[in-house]
C-alpha cells in the first residue's frame, strides 16, 4: 500500500459503481459486486444495485487517494493485463516490487503515442517514481525493475517473461523480504502483512472480500460466488494444535516430496475452516443440530471405525444389520473407551466381552500405517484427519503414513461421459481382461501426476503376456538342449544372475513406495531385457537351464501383484509348483553386485560405441550429399585398446576433485574454489586459465555428474574392474556382435601393443583411451 504510484483498470473493461450500504459506492466488475450482495456489502442484500455502468476508458485519469499511500494523489491509468474475472478488476499498482507494474508504468512513461491512445495527461504518470517500501534479500530494495532489467523484459507483452519473473521475487519477497518503509520498517514481510491488513480494516478504510480461487460453475450454469452465511468453524491454525498437526506430519511417511510440500503448504494457510452446511446429507452437529457436518470435515476418523465395523454390522457393508450392537448403544462413553483409554463405561448395555474384543481390535490396527487418497484432498480433508488425530488420540495413534495420487486420464484425455471417453472397471475387464487392466493400470503412472490409462498399453499387455507363456512352453519343449546345472558358470550367467537378483530388490523396494510403475519396468520390462540380453551373449554354447528356471520362477512371483491370474497359470500349469504363487512369498536373492553390472554396462556400451565406428568406417566419408560413399573392404580383425587408469592432468583434477568432496553430505566446493586448486596446482600454472578453462571444467563438471549417479568411486583413477579382463573374457561376443573374425584386446601402456597400431597410430594420438572409453582400430587382414 505504501509504494502506490497509481491504480489500473482495463480500458475496455465493463465496470459499474454499485451501493455499498447508504453512504458508500464502491466502483468494481459485476461479478465482484455480485460477491460482495452475499457479504453484507451491498445496500440491498442478494442483489447488487448499480447506479451507473461504466467502461475503464471512463475512469481513466481519475484522481485517487489511497490508505497509507506515500503519494497523497495517484490516478486511474490503463494496464492491458488487467482480469476482470478476478478480484474487482481494479489494481493497485506498486512498481517497486511488482514485474507487472513496473513494466506498464515504464512503458506509458516511454511511449508518448501510447498515452495518447488512452487520453494519458502527462502529468498522471510522468512525476510518479518508483517508491522502495521492501528490501529482498536477492534483488535489492527495487525488486522489481532488477530483475526486469536482468531478464531484458521489453514490455508489459512479454507475459511468459513476466510470470517466471513474479514468480522468482515474490516468494523471497514475502518470505524474506523486510520493510524499509512505513511504521513497520524493519520488520519481515510476511509478519507485517497481517499487521497493516488488521490497521486498515480498524480504521475503517478496507473490507474484507472473499470469492472463489477459480472460476466454479453450479450444475444450473450459474457462476458460484462466496456467501456470508452463519456456519460453524474450526480453527485449525491455533498455535498449539498447529504445532501437534506439524510434529505428526514430521513422522509421516508420505511417500513423495511433492506430496510433503502440499501438507506444509496447507498447514501454512489453513486456519477458519467452515465445518457446517444446512442442506444435504450428512451427520447432525451434536450441539446445533438444525446444521449438518460438511463432507470434507466428517470422517476424518473413520479409519478407527473400520477396525470395529466388521463387529458392528455383521459383514453387511450397508449397515443393515443391527443384530449384534444397535447404534443407539454405541454412547460417546463407549467411544471413549475404546478408541482414547477411557475407563469401562459400566452403564453401557453391550457386554463386556463385546466391548473388551473391540477395543482389542482397535489397539491391534491402530495407528494406521497407511491411508491412499487422491491429492486435491491434501489441502482439506487429509490435512483435517491430521489436526483430529493430534487432538483426540494419544501420540502412539497417530497416522503413520499417506499416500496421495493423482486422477485417471483415458488415453491422454480427460474422463468424461459426455464425450464417450470413459469406462468402467467392468467394462475394461470385458474388453482387455482383468489381467491386462491390471498390468496397463500398473504402467499408467506413479506419484502426484495425473494417472493415464492407455488402451494400446493395454493390449500390448494381452500380447506380451501370451508371447512369455508360449517362449516359456518353447524352452521346456527343447529343456534337453539347455546347458546343464554342473556346467561351469560364465561371463554371461553371472551377469544373468545379477540382474535377477538386482530384480528381486528393487522391485521390493518400489513395491513397498508404492511405485506400481517402477515395480513393473524392475519386475517385468528390465528383467525380460536382461533375459533377452543373456540369451544374445550365450551364444552357441547355450543358456543355462537353473538359471532359466529360476528367471521363470521370480518373474512370476514378481509380477503377480498386478498380473494374479496370469501368474498362478505359469505357477501352476507350465512350472508344476505346488499351492498358489500368492502364498509362495517373496523371492530369495543374494545382494547385487554393482561392480558387475558396472562392468556389463561397460561392455555393452563398448560393444554399442564400436559397431558405430565400424559401421562410419565401411560405409567411408561423404563430401557432399550427391556424393557416393566410397566402397571399402569390410574390416574382419579389431584391436582394442584400453588405458586403466587417468594419468596426466585427469589424475591432477580427481585429485582435486577427491580433496573438495564432502562424502556426508554428498556435495563439492563451489566451482570457483576448485577452480582457484587447479590454477594454483602445478600443471594448471603451466596450462594457463583459458586453457584450464577449456579443458579441465568439462572434465570435472562430468565426474561431478557422475558422483550425482554412482557415488563417490567415480572419482577414483581406476574403474572397480579390470577393462582388460572383461573385454578379453568376452571377446566371442564383441567378434561376434561385430562380425569380426580376430579381436585383440591392448594395453596403450605397452610400447609392443601400440606399435602394433602401424599406420594407424595417429588414431591412439587424437582419441586417446581413458578408463571406461577405449579406442577401437579395425583393420582387414
Amino acid at each position: 500500500m505504501y509504494g502506490q504510484t497509481n491504480c489500473w483498470v482495463l480500458p475496455d473493461g465493463k465496470y459499474g459503481a454499485f451501493e455499498i450500504n447508504d453512504t458508500d459506492v464502491f466502483v468494481m466488475t459485476r461479478r465482484a459486486a455480485l460477491n460482495c450482495a452475499y457479504q453484507n456489502l451491498s445496500r440491498v442484500s442478494e442483489t447488487p444495485t448499480c447506479l451507473v455502468e461504466l467502461t475503464g476508458q471512463d475512469l481513466i485519469g481519475l484522481p485517487l487517494r489511497s490508505p497509507l499511500a506515500f503519494n497523497d494523489i495517484i490516478y486511474t491509468l490503463p494496464m492491458l493485463s488487467v482480469l476482470t474475472d478476478k478480484g474487482t478488476g481494479v489494481v493497485t499498482s506498486v512498481p517497486s516490487d511488482s514485474p507487472d507494474d513496473y513494466m506498464a508504468l515504464h512503458d506509458l512513461k516511454a511511449k508518448p503515442a501510447f498515452r495518447a491512445k488512452y487520453g494519458v495527461k502527462d502529468e498522471w504518470i510522468l512525476p510518479f517514481e518508483i517508491i522502495p517500501i521492501i528490501h529482498h534479500p536477492d534483488f535489492g530494495d527495487k525488486s522489481a525493475e532488477k530483475i526486469c532489467i536482468d531478464m531484458k523484459i521489453a514490455s508489459q507483452n512479454d507475459k511468459e517473461k513476466l510470470v517466471m519473473a513474479k514468480e522468482k521475487i515474490y516468494k523471497g519477497g514475502f518470505y524474506e523480504g523486510t520493510m524499509i518503509a512505513g511504521e513497520f520498517t524493519g520488520m519481515k514481510v510476511q509478519e507485517a502483512k497481517s499487521l497493516i491488513r488488521n490497521q486498515l480494516l480498524q480504521l475503517e478504510q478496507a473490507v474484507v472480500y472473499s470469492e472463489p480461487e477459480k472460476k466454479v460453475m453450479s450444475r444450473s450454469g450459474d457462476e458460484c460466488v462466496v456467501a456470508l452465511t452463519d456456519q460453524w468453524y474450526i480453527t485449525y491454525g491455533e498455535e498449539e494444535w498447529k504445532k501437534a498437526a506439524e510434529e505428526c506430519l514430521a513422522s509421516m511417511n508420505l511417500y513423495s516430496d511433492e506430496t510433503r510440500h502440499g501438507f506444509e503448504h496447507t498447514l501454512g494457510w489453513l486456519n477458519q475452516w467452515a465445518c457446517s452446511r444446512n442442506f444435504g446429507l450428512g451427520t447432525r452437529i451434536p450441539w446445533d443440530e438444525q446444521y449438518l457436518v460438511e463432507s470434507l470435515s466428517d470422517s476424518t476418523l473413520y479409519m478407527a471405525y473400520y477396525t470395529v465395523a466388521h463387529m458392528l454390522q455383521g459383514g453387511d457393508m450397508y449397515g443393515a444389520d443391527r443384530s449384534l450392537i444397535e447404534p443407539e448403544k454405541l454412547t460417546d462413553e463407549v467411544w471413549d473407551f475404546l478408541f482414547l483409554n477411557g475407563s469401562f463405561p459400566k452403564a453401557s448395555e453391550i457386554s463386556s466381552s463385546v466391548l473388551n474384543k473391540m477395543k482389542k481390535e482397535f489397539e491391534y490396527w491402530y495407528p494406521f500405517d497407511l491411508r491412499v487418497s487422491g491429492k486435491d484432498l491434501i489441502q482439506n480433508h487429509l490435512t483435517f484427519s491430521i489436526y483430529n488425530h493430534t487432538a483426540l488420540m494419544p501420540k502412539h495413534h497417530w497416522p503413520k503414513g499417506f499416500r496421495c495420487n493423482g486422477h485417471i486420464m483415458l488415453n491422454s484425455e480427460k474422463m468424461s461421459k459426455s464425450t464417450g471417453n470413459f469406462r468402467t472397471l467392468r467394462e475394461s475387464i470385458q474388453e482387455f481382461s482383468a489381467d491386462a487392466t491390471r498390468f496397463s493400470l500398473a504402467d499408467a503412472g506413479d506419484g502426484m501426476d495425473d494417472a493415464n490409462f492407455v488402451f494400446d498399453t493395454a493390449n500390448a499387455a494381452i500380447l506380451r503376456l501370451t508371447k512369455e507363456i508360449s517362449w516359456m512352453e518353447e524352452v521346456f519343449a527343447a529343456e534337453s538342449t539347455l546347458r546343464s546345472t554342473s556346467s561351469p558358470l560364465t561371463y554371461a550367467d553371472r551377469v544373468f544372475a545379477n540382474e535377477m537378483n538386482i530384480a528381486v530388490k528393487m522391485t521390493q523396494k518400489n513395491y513397498s513406495d508404492y511405485m506400481f510403475r517402477e515395480a513393473l519396468k524392475s519386475g517385468f520390462y528390465d528383467l525380460q531385457a536382461a533375459r533377452d540380453e543373456y540369451r544374445l551373449s550365450c551364444g552357441a554354447g547355450g543358456m543355462r537351464r537353473d538359471l532359466l528356471l529360476r528367471f521363470m520362477d521370480i518373474q512370476t512371483r514378481l509380477i503377480a501383484p498386478i498380473c494374479p491370474h496370469y501368474s498362478e497359470y505359469v505357477w501352476k500349469d507350465l512350472l508344476h509348483k505346488e499351492g498358489f504363487v500368492v502364498k509362495a512369498g517373496w523371492p530369495v536373492a543374494d545382494s547385487p553386485d554393482l561392480t558387475l553390472k558396472m562392468a556389463n554396462k561397460y561392455l555393452q556400451d563398448v560393444i554399442v560405441s564400436m559397431r558405430k565406428l565400424l559401421q562410419k568406417q565401411v560405409s567411408g566419408p561423404t563430401k557432399g550429399k550427391k556424393a557416393a560413399p566410397t566402397p571399402q573392404v569390410a574390416p574382419n580383425a579389431g584391436l582394442i585398446f584400453v588405458n586403466e587408469q587417468y594419468d596426466g592432468w585427469k589424475r591432477e583434477c580427481l585429485n582435486i576433485l577427491k580433496g573438495k568432496f564432502d562424502s556426508v553430505s554428498g556435495t563439492f566446493a563451489p566451482d570457483q574454489e576448485i577452480m582457484s586448486e587447479l590454477q594454483n596446482c602445478e600443471f594448471g600454472q603451466a596450462m594457463g586459465a583459458k586453457q584450464l578453462q577449456k579443458l579441465c571444467m568439462p572434465f570435472v563438471r562430468f565426474k561431478k555428474d557422475e558422483v550425482k549417479a554412482v557415488g563417490a568411486q567415480a572419482l577414483e583413477l581406476k574403474l572397480p574392474f579390470g577393462e582388460i579382463e572383461v573385454l578379453t573374457e568376452n571377446a566371442d561376443l564383441v567378434k561376434r556382435q561385430l562380425g569380426l573374425e580376430h579381436l585383440d584386446v591392448l594395453s596403450v601402456m605397452d610400447a609392443d601393443a601400440v606399435a602394433r597400431a602401424g599406420e594407424h597410430a595417429a588414431i591412439l594420438n587424437s582419441n586417446p583411451p581413458s578408463p571406461g572409453n577405449p579406442t577401437a582400430i579395425f583393420l582387414s587382414r
